[in-house]
């Protein structure tokens, strides 16, 4: 009985691990929160800002899988989450990204989406 338990176990784990294995994607380990908006990369900041301009746009795709997407995305929010311009600052500079009801996270350009 226990040798029967003991080669259904192990069946078991390497069913687990090839079914794991035969994924052709995997959990990105990201270096950064960002979002892409129109083209550019914009690095996810620790500053919460108050005063934004008007509204620029929405992500449409949120993945934390490794690839190459199309549209304004994001690795941490999700479809629907709004953009917006900020006050006194240009959108090649930084756009915030609304994280709540008032509240708003700064996220500052790195470079062209796509670029390294």
């Amino acid at each position: 009985m226990k040798r029967k338990s003991l080669v259904l176990s192990l069946l078991l784990m390497i069913g687990v691990g090839c079914s794991e294995k035969s994924s052709n994607r995997s959990t990105a380990d990201w270096a950064f929160t960002f979002v892409v908006w129109d083209g550019f990369i914009y690095r996810v900041t620790d500053i919460y800002l108050n005063e934004i301009k008007e509204e620029i746009g929405e992500i449409t795709h949120f993945n934390n899988l490794e690839g190459t997407y199309t549209g304004n995305f994001s690795n941490e929010y999700q479809k629907g989450t709004k953009l917006f311009s900020i006050k006194g600052i240009g959108i090649d500079e930084a756009i915030a990204i609304k994280v709540e009801n008032g509240k708003y996270r700064q996220a500052n350009r790195e470079s062209k989406y796509g670029e390294k």
